[in-house]
């Protein structure tokens, strides 16, 4: 097998005569010497692709991946039906990133335009972004947007996943907001000191529902909160769990975003995935990054544009509430494919596994010695304590193919949070019982 070549011999000929020079050495002629390389690179030879192909799988062999997982904290293994490959695969659709002139790129728009559609389905807000980076980003960016001359104090609660929270703290640090973080009570937000310290400096409140320790917050009275001291109401969800559960509409929420990773993406070692975002339509002017909207053109037929980019992330960056003018576009195709193909039938019978498995795996564990400290309900992670290091649990697990919980740290040293999704089978969960049993 031949290496690639981009210019033959004759090519070079051709190109050196063109000029009226004979030779490479003729035409780098006038540079010094010394900068001049007089021996080859000190790099390997060139492979042909059948060698390329057997390094790059003796380098993937090296990776670790388990054929049973218990383990979320925000990535989660969920089935990915085959028809989201199919679609991502084909060329005419095969964009990683923004559409550049982008009225041109009609199936590329039709396809975010049908993405932001599902959103806001599944949100019951009134719209969707074409998406932003992950969603730690959108969290952030949800902050953000709620930021004005009047109100600049983010109360985020405690609860919420570490890295949503740094990201979050980058932010505020950048754009001069004033972070409130609202201290966890049993696992939860602390509501009587979200009461006491909200005011009229108070921009927004965000949590995360289920939250970073899988239990289900007080949501609707945490909305309620908010909207006595005029504070915009920010929820993070899971998207599986809506499933089942209430939208953020439906618990007064003001704008809602998320990770959209459980939605047809696979776990790909952290990426890349997608964070989703949707808002009231009062909010829709303060959305960050591309939006597409819907029209008609002279004719009468049915086009798909970019909307609302006389923006200031264009045209007055220093006043711009966000800078992000980008989407994930490939990622936001693999969603649509696969809430397309699940269906809202298919979605909630997805979280009722979910959530039936996570809570049959607390039962049992509870029954062997690993009591759950979630202070209320949760959704498919939960948190239990460990009778011995929770590093020796999980390496046992690891001894027989199984990725164990997540061992959490700090004042929660000791501590596993355990995830089950659909993936798990009851043979699983009875298997990580049996080997538990005799540790």
């Amino acid at each position: 097998m031949g290496s690639f070549v981009p210019a033959t011999d004759q090519d070079r000929k051709e190109m050196l005569s063109a000029i009226g020079i004979n030779s490479v050495e003729d035409l780098f002629g006038q540079l010094p010497q010394e900068v001049i390389l007089k021996e080859g690179l000190n790099l390997p030879g060139g492979m042909s692709e059948m060698e390329v192909c057997k390094k790059m799988e003796d380098i993937a062999a090296k990776n670790t991946v388990f054929p049973v997982m218990f383990r979320g904290a925000g990535a989660y293994r969920h089935y990915i039906p085959s028809i989201v490959k199919s679609v991502l695969s084909k060329e005419t659709l095969y964009t990683a990133y923004t559409p550049y002139q982008a009225e041109i790129s009609q199936g590329i728009l039709q396809s975010i335009f049908e993405y932001q559609t599902m959103i806001c389905e599944l949100t019951g807000l009134d719209t969707a972004n074409a998406s932003v980076y992950d969603g730690a980003s959108a969290a952030a960016e949800a902050v953000a947007m709620c930021r004005d001359r009047k109100k600049n104090r983010a109360f985020v609660s405690a609860a919420v996943h570490p890295q949503v929270m740094e990201t979050i703290k980058t932010y505020c640090f950048g754009n001069g907001m004033e972070l409130t973080v609202i201290p966890e009570k049993n696992g939860i937000t602390d509501l009587d000191f979200l009461k006491e310290h909200l005011d009229d400096q108070a921009a927004c409140v965000y949590i995360q529902h289920p939250n970073y320790y899988g239990s289900l917050e007080p949501a609707e009275e945490i909305g309620n909160i908010a909207r006595e001291a005029n504070a915009r109401y920010i929820m993070g969800v899971n998207p599986i769990s809506l499933g089942i559960i209430k939208t953020p509409a439906e618990y007064g929420a003001d704008i809602a975003v998320g990770e959209g990773q459980p939605l047809g993406l696979p776990l790909a070692f952290g990426g890349p995935y997608i964070g989703f975002m949707a808002c009231t339509k009062e909010l829709i002017r303060k959305l960050p990054g591309r939006i597409v909207g819907e029209t008609v053109d002279s004719n009468g037929k049915t086009g798909y544009v970019l909307t609302l980019q006389a923006r200031e992330q264009h045209i007055r960056r220093e006043k711009a509430l966000s800078n992000i003018c980008s989407n994930q576009a490939l990622c936001a195709l693999a969603v649509t494919v696969y809430l397309s193909a699940m269906g809202a039938e298919g979605l909630k019978q997805t979280a009722i596994q979910c959530m039936s498995k996570a809570h049959y795996m607390a039962k049992q564990l509870e029954a062997i010695g690993y009591p759950v400290v979630n202070g209320g309900e949760f959704f498919h992670e939960f948190v239990t304590t460990s009778k011995i290091p929770a590093e020796h649990v999980l390496g046992i697990l690891e001894e027989h193919g199984i990725l164990g919980g997540y061992p959490l740290t700090g004042e929660r040293s000791g501590q596993i949070l355990w995830c089950c999704t659909e993936m798990n089978a009851k043979d699983d969960i009875d298997g990580v019982i049996g080997i538990l049993k005799e540790v």
